[in-house]
């Protein structure tokens, strides 16, 4: 059986940004080579894993691209400014650790400009940041860190409280592995839907990736598999409280702000979760979006839903998920992989 947490530190070792998931690709389509037929990856990146059956075709789309940052200039004393590569909260960025692609480490500070004890932390704009790698000069920044160069955030990671993972990327470097269990389970079982496994680049600015992998495979079903925020967290606002937990299980989604999931893949993964043992929670997500949109809006139209890994703190060096909810939500692709369209 995979180990999630294993797995886990190799992906997280090979991440990088959208648009420069390469490392992580390759790494994915290794781990994914002993279980399925065939693996190809297209011309944008996304690397798509085909289990034949057959029947009706099913794409399982995770994405496997991180938010992160690029620099953009680098002045005389060698600090870097930087444009975000995906969501991010700049006052949530003060302080953040971070890991260059050279392998260089910096962290994030405001200028003086800001006054941040004037004008408190959420007023600062993401150009009143920087990165300081400890360089001297402009010449060594640019030998490190050179203009277009991405970086990631540099956090701890590894098992927490209550069967826990903490780590800056269980978003969606966690719905990866629950896809790699799912290959895994079902390695040596005939199935008799056409399974495509697709780990996906570019959601973090815009779900690109989808929608050519979608319109690549021309799936009957589409089920996506992403992170969700949670409502078991301090200071939830009253009558906007979100009903996912941590460690209840994976959530079948309902809808989020780019998407209304299909009532026929909603009520395929409900079959599929009872058939399996399998305890859900229905999730409808305040704000935000996955890859769901960009397989049901492909061609002319896919019946898409989403399985959800409940995930706190997320975009933020400090997310949480549980890994009891990664493994089942892993064993629930299986069973909506086994059952016939």
């Amino acid at each position: 059986m995979l180990n999630i947490l294993e797995l886990h530190r190799q992906l997280l070792e090979a991440a990088l940004p959208s648009g420069f998931e390469r490392p992580q690709g390759e790494l994915l389509a290794r781990l994914a080579r002993p279980f399925v037929d065939e693996i190809r990856t297209d011309a944008l990146g996304n690397v798509i894993c085909r289990k034949k059956g057959p029947g009706k075709k099913i794409l399982f789309p995770a994405h496997m691209d991180v938010i992160g940052l690029m620099v953009t200039f680098v002045d005389d004393k060698g600090f870097l400014r930087f444009e975000p590569i995906g969501g991010h909260s700049p006052a949530g960025l003060i302080g953040a650790t971070v890991r260059l692609e050279s392998g260089v480490r910096g962290s994030i500070w405001p200028d003086a400009t800001a006054d941040v004890y004037k004008h408190g932390w959420q007023a600062v704009d993401i150009h009143d940041l920087f990165i300081d790698i400890g360089a001297e000069s402009r010449e060594e920044a640019e030998q490190l860190a050179p203009i277009g160069s991405v970086c990631v955030f540099d956090a701890p990671h590894g098992e927490t409280a209550g069967g826990t993972l903490m780590t800056p990327y269980a978003d969606d470097l966690c719905g990866c592995i629950a896809l790699l269990i799912a290959i895994e389970e079902l390695k040596d079982q005939q199935v008799e839907n056409d399974l495509y496994f697709a780990f996906t680049v570019q959601e973090e600015v815009g779900c690109r990736g989808a929608e050519p992998a979608a319109w690549d495979v021309e799936p009957d079903m589409g089920i996506a598999v992403d992170v969700t925020a949670t409502g078991d967290t301090p200071g939830e606002i009253d009558g906007q409280r979100m009903q996912v937990a941590l460690g209840k299980g994976p959530a079948i989604k309902h809808k989020d702000s780019s998407v209304e999931c299909n009532p026929q893949v909603i009520e395929h993964l409900r079959k599929a979760a009872k058939a399996a043992g399998i305890a859900c929670q229905d999730e409808i997500l305040l704000a935000g979006g996955t890859d769901t949109r960009s397989v049901q809006t492909s061609r002319d139209g896919v019946l898409s839903g989403c399985v959800s890994i409940p995930c706190r703190n997320i975009h933020t060096p400090g997310e949480i998920v549980s890994l009891k909810d990664v493994e089942q939500t892993g064993k629930l692709l299986a069973a909506a992989a086994r059952l016939a369209l």
